[in-house]
């Protein structure tokens, strides 16, 4: 095929040149320049990897567009709806716009904002993963001041797949992208920003501008969107970043009171009113715990002990591209594995705990091991500590467990949160390798004395213990209390608490 040719925008300020680059956190020096082309959305998608979907808008983790980012159906459905005859024919319900008496309605669906992309280089790596030679597309300069972009040398029109990984990342504008379908007309073309072996950071930097700066988009969303900015340290000094964190942590405590599938479910005091037997733990209490644990960046200035869903982790250093539904059910499945442990458990602690109730009577049917007000499970340093556990080891072991790829096939249509959460609960069930690990995990901490000290008939010595891990010095004494029983353990499980407790200072 012909090549495309475009722009070249040299746009650089020289007093940029005191900017602090830093390969290792991703911002490596871009070029000083960018492109600008006009290219047929159907070329486009294929090169960015788009038309490797299935039809029924299903993605694969390991699969997604660039650095996986969340796509959602619904917005590119009413793009595509404008694309055909604009604004207000789009909004129409389907009846309406097949009835010939709103065809006054229809208009051109112009799209004349850019389409932002980066083009990987043959040293660019994404997740191990590299652009194969014969896949690379190439921009050149030409003396005019303009640029021709070239397709990869192995690219036919039909039938043409990438090898390993798509030559292009769509960094802001994949909706529009997604939709034009493989059935839309082939000729139609859109605007396209064109930056060239753009380093990771500077890609979030973009999309935040673009996206979030201007509030087009709420930030919990486009933490979805583009997971890579949950990790962006230069956000950690705005107050939006530390909103966003909250927000999160607000939205997985609903998830989590709400869903039938929760260990939890109604049993989180979300009002923190007095009086609320069997649901000692507030919600103030799960959200500070949340974000001490799962939703945060790291520990202390020296730990490398990141947050889950809030910083890189494993050998590549990449954060988790999980959504928010999928890091409720992540959630909700390690607890109700925990829950069924302690329920299944003859050790002492639990049969004292079930012989002295310390629940209502009209809910004698639970397990009072688990929901007693006598159970650190039940209370606010219980729950921090089993999210601390639970978030040390993952974390730790993620590359082990392969948790990018965790949920091999994710619903696109996220707005229907009682069948996402269904959904996303039942992927985990099948992931034998992570369902062996949390059983472990969970056995073991069955086997914990989860008593509080206001635990009757606790000997004397116990009370003593437990008293140690009241306030908020008590937190990080059950953390490492539990790290050191579990170090014992063989496996996975023993070995991620050992390097937590050498992460830690321990």
């Amino acid at each position: 095929m012909e090549k495309i040719v475009g722009i070249k925008v040299n746009q650089w300020r020289s007093d940029w040149d005191a900017v602090a680059w830093n390969k290792k956190a991703r911002r490596s020096e871009p070029q000083h320049w960018f492109y600008q082309f006009s290219i047929r959305a159907s070329l486009l998608r294929e090169w960015s990897g788009v038309n490797a979907r299935t039809t029924n808008l299903r993605l694969k983790g390991r699969d997604d567009l660039g650095i996986q980012r969340r796509h959602e159906s619904k917005r590119s459905e009413e793009i595509s709806r404008y694309v055909e005859f604009g604004y207000p024919w789009s909004d129409l319900s389907e009846k309406k716009r097949n009835d010939p008496e709103y065809n006054s309605l229809r208009k051109p669906g112009w799209l004349p904002t850019a389409i932002v992309v980066n083009i990987l280089t043959a040293g660019d790596s994404r997740n191990g993963k590299k652009v194969a030679k014969e896949d690379l597309v190439k921009v050149s300069d030409r003396k005019d001041g303009l640029a021709e972009l070239a397709a990869p040398s192995g690219y036919k029109v039909k039938g043409w797949s990438f090898a390993d990984l798509p030559p292009i990342e769509v960094i802001d504008g994949q909706h529009r992208l997604w939709a034009f379908d493989s059935d839309a007309t082939n000729d139609f073309e859109l605007p396209v920003v064109a930056f060239v072996g753009l380093d990771l950071s500077w890609q979030a930097y973009l999309f935040y501008t673009i996206n979030i700066k201007p509030k087009k988009i709420n930030a919990s969303l486009a933490f979805d969107l583009y997971p890579l900015l949950r990790a962006e340290d230069w956000l950690d000094k705005f107050e939006g970043h530390i909103v966003y964190r909250e927000t999160r942590a607000q939205e997985l405590v609903d998830l989590l009171w709400s869903h039938k599938s929760s260990p939890w479910y109604q049993r989180i005091n979300m009002l923190g009113e007095s009086g609320q037997r069997g649901k000692t733990v507030t919600q103030a209490a799960w959200i500070r715990a949340l974000l001490a644990t799962f939703v945060r960046s790291y520990e202390g200035p020296n730990v490398r002990l990141g947050g889950l869903y809030g910083a890189p982790a494993g050998s590549h250093e990449e954060v988790l591209p999980w959504s928010r539904i999928e890091q409720a059910a992540f959630l909700m499945f390690v607890g109700s594995k925990l829950a069924e442990a302690v329920k299944t458990s003859t050790a002492s602690w639990a049969l004292n705990l079930r012989r002295d109730k310390g629940v209502p009577l009209f809910e004698e049917k639970i397990d009072a091991a688990f929901f007693s007000e006598h159970s650190l499970l039940s209370q606010d340093q219980g729950i921090r500590a089993f999210l601390h556990i639970a978030n040390d080891l993952f974390y730790l072991n993620s590359d082990e467990l392969d948790l990018t790829n965790t949920f091999e096939e994710r619903s696109v249509k996220e707005e229907d949160e009682e069948a996402a959460l269904s959904a996303s609960l039942k992927s985990l069930s099948k992931q034998k390798g992570l369902v062996k690990f949390v059983d472990a995990l969970v056995t073991e901490l069955a086997k914990y004395d989860w008593r509080a000290v206001s635990a009757p008939n606790l000997p004397e010595e116990e009370r003593i213990l437990k008293a140690g891990f009241r306030g908020s010095g008590g937190y990080k004494q059950l953390r490492l209390a539990l790290l050191r029983r579990l170090e014992a353990t063989k496996g996975q499980v023993g070995a991620g608490a050992k390097t937590a407790l050498k992460l830690l200072g321990a």
